[in-house]
């Protein structure tokens, strides 16, 4: 009863994602966060799963999962573009790189390719204003982006 199937190509065996928690709604928020981890995102199925397991409604399971910002519903990416759109970056040219990107990738903002390689953000401040405009993928700061550098920054992480 601990596997999720049928999700687009990908088999979740939960045992061993539950066998590090303890049945109680106190585990709910760190085995969702685990989840997301290790599959990118919260696949339905699999929340509900977790509800069993801990012995709680799937309403509750859903309030916590829908909260946090970090949290998602959606499939993701393997690689996360956040662009930032703060002032500094938005002076020197943040809204040119994230069309450009847009372009490329052919996603807007909240979207991930059909291929499931990219998922576009915007936030509000990567805290890097000295680098404007800037934009992270994954753990990787790229500073001063112009919308001709878009492309190969795009090939390096994913050729």
């Amino acid at each position: 009863m601990c596997s999720v199937s049928g999700l687009k190509s990908e088999n979740i065996d939960l045992a061993q994602l539950f066998s590090r928690y303890s049945r109680h709604s106190s585990a709910l928020l760190g085995l969702l966060l685990d989840l997301q981890d290790e599959y990118n995102y919260l696949p339905k199925k699999a929340l509900k799963e977790v509800a069993a397991y801990l012995g709680v409604t799937l309403s509750q399971v859903y309030s916590v999962a829908t909260f946090y910002k970090s949290l998602t519903l959606k499939p993701r990416g393997r690689h996360i573009i956040k662009v930032c759109l703060g002032t500094a970056c938005h002076l020197r040219g943040a809204p040119q790189v994230l069309t450009e990107l847009e372009n490329i990738l052919g996603i807007t903002p909240g979207g991930t390719t059909e291929d499931l390689k990219f998922s576009l953000e915007t936030v509000n401040c990567l805290g890097a204003c000295a680098l404007a405009p800037v934009m992270v993928i994954d753990d990787q700061t790229y500073g001063e982006v112009t919308p001709n550098r878009v492309q190969e920054i795009i090939q390096k992480v994913e050729p």
